[in-house]
């Protein structure tokens, strides 16, 4: 299955919808507004919470936690790495690992070392436009978190870095 995920550049909150091939609002992303630490939610359409992401903080490289229904799901956390970024996700479902390219605008989601999800990104106008590939094998409310985790982490070094 196919999604897009788009942010506003200039929001003063994270607060998206994630469409599916077809153009339907599928889920939506709520950030909360003055927290330490990123924290985020992601909906169903009818306002079910189906995630939950926090940052840790004060880690030497950005980790978070995804927690379903309350309780701990995955563990993502930043690889040090020079030139492509990388991330670890440890979950007690599988081995997951996320690699970019070097510009970090393309990713590799591997599950026990293959592929089962693909990001790209574009930019448009006023906004970031993740197209997100998954696999059917695959949880997309999953996968589409972990999308979030990487975005905010770019994010957060883009915008310190600058």
């Amino acid at each position: 299955m196919r999604y897009a995920v788009r942010q506003k550049i200039f929001s003063l909150r994270d607060s998206f919808t994630i469409k599916d091939e077809a153009g339907n609002d599928r889920y939506m992303v709520k950030g909360k507004l003055f927290s330490l630490g990123d924290k985020l939610r992601l909906y169903d359409m009818n306002g079910m919470e189906l995630a939950y992401i926090e940052q840790k903080l004060f880690r030497l490289l950005p980790e978070y936690n995804i927690y379903y229904s309350g309780q701990l799901y995955a563990t993502v956390k930043r690889e040090f790495s020079l030139f492509r970024p990388k991330f670890r996700i440890y979950s007690a479902r599988a081995e997951y690992r996320a690699e970019g390219n070097v510009w970090g605008m393309d990713f590799s989601i591997l599950r026990n070392g293959s592929p089962v999800a693909h990001i790209s990104k574009r930019w448009f106008a006023w906004a970031d436009t993740y197209g997100v590939d998954i696999s059917e094998q695959e949880d997309p409310v999953f996968i589409l978190a972990l999308v979030i985790v990487i975005d905010q982490v770019l994010h957060d070094q883009n915008h310190n870095n600058s």
